[in-house]
């Protein structure tokens, strides 16, 4: 099965002070993102992970659309270079905005707000509301911590086996690019299981 993915919201830190492997896993996705002409949709923050992947996917002929709350426009957050900014009012509208023009998710390594974002649309994905590919990208082993924490909800039933399907794990970028064309579009009718 092949997937015509044409658009992809990638989540990501904003931090500037990380290890270079992480740079380098997002230059490597931005650049084969913006290869294979799948747009790229991000928070358009002007530094980081979050940068790097968005110059990336330019650089190699892409398109780029940045969604950002107004507050953090006023701050100069904002990365000024982008093929589209949205300018939305709140983290809520910013999030539904992205998930409802994307076809699948990347999860590059990040902080809370990284957390925040891939947890949330796991949750949209195991109610329905979301039914696309998510792929954590584990660089570095960055996410293990995550891994074992949702392996252990299943262990202790607070999520169904099942749920384990909701995402899928990749080791390098090129995997998590193949992966999002691969993988099927998750069957709303399991909705049912989202109760234990």
């Amino acid at each position: 099965m092949n997937n015509q993915i044409a658009s992809v919201c990638v989540y990501c830190a904003s931090s500037t002070q990380l290890d270079k492997i992480y740079y380098e896993a997002a230059r490597e996705l931005g650049t084969l993102l913006g290869q294979q002409h799948i747009h790229l949709i991000n928070g358009a923050g002007s530094i980081g992970l979050m940068r790097t992947v968005a110059d990336a996917a330019l650089a190699a002929g892409g398109e780029v659309t940045g969604v950002i709350p107004r507050f953090m426009v006023k701050e100069g957050w904002q990365h000024t270079g982008l093929t589209r900014l949205i300018e939305v009012e709140t983290m809520h509208q910013r999030k539904q905005w992205m998930a409802d023009h994307s076809q699948a998710v990347i999860a590059l390594p990040g902080g809370c707000g990284t957390l925040d974002e891939l947890l949330e649309i796991i949750t949209w994905k195991q109610l329905g509301l979301y039914t696309h590919p998510v792929v954590i990208v584990n660089t570095n082993g960055y996410y293990d911590p995550l891994f074992a924490l949702l392996e252990r909800a299943v262990d202790q039933h607070f999520m169904r086996p099942q749920h384990a399907n909701l995402w899928s794990v990749a080791a390098t970028p090129q995997e998590a690019v193949a992966l999002i064309q691969t993988t099927p579009d998750w069957d709303t009718s399991l909705r049912k299981f989202a109760a234990i």
